[in-house]
């Protein structure tokens, strides 16, 4: 059975070492202690958006994370579907549908107008999942400019 746990302060921990091994599949670069802080920042303010850790079987095994922007275009509050992560096992169980289906329903009932993410070119497994779950490729160019 899959559960989804609202992320709380004493899960900062777990989360963290799980980002650990998702940022090291594509060699980002992750400050563990610069991490913690900001999860501390971001569990305690609702208005920035929203962490799950997923349960399978009473076992951690991965998490997901909304963040809330307000957009005219879209007319409200929409979220960026940060990051969802899955542990090595527990990959190709259909948790990855069920966690796109419980996002689809959270979105529902925080009012969210549109849900955007992002994937890299090589997770084409990843894709499969988003298109099947409904999601369309956009056709515009998402850029970056770091101000740090």
């Amino acid at each position: 059975m899959i559960q989804f746990k609202p992320a709380a302060l004493c899960d900062i921990e777990s989360i963290v070492l799980l980002m650990q091994d998702f940022y090291a599949i594509d060699n980002y670069p992750i400050d563990i202690e610069v991490s913690k802080s900001l999860f501390r920042d971001f569990i305690s303010n609702e208005n920035l958006g929203r962490s799950w850790l997923i349960i399978s079987d009473n076992e951690v095994v991965g998490y997901v994370i909304l963040t809330f922007i307000f957009s005219f275009e879209y007319q409200g509050k929409i979220a960026f579907l940060d990051e969802l992560y899955l542990t090595k096992n527990a990959r190709g169980k259909g948790i990855g549908k069920l966690t796109i289906a419980f996002i689809l329903e959270e979105s529902s009932k925080l009012a969210l107008q549109l849900i955007y993410l992002e994937i890299e070119n090589h997770n084409q497994n990843a894709q499969k999942l988003y298109l099947a779950s409904g999601f369309e490729l956009h056709n515009r160019k998402l850029m970056a400019y770091k101000t740090r």
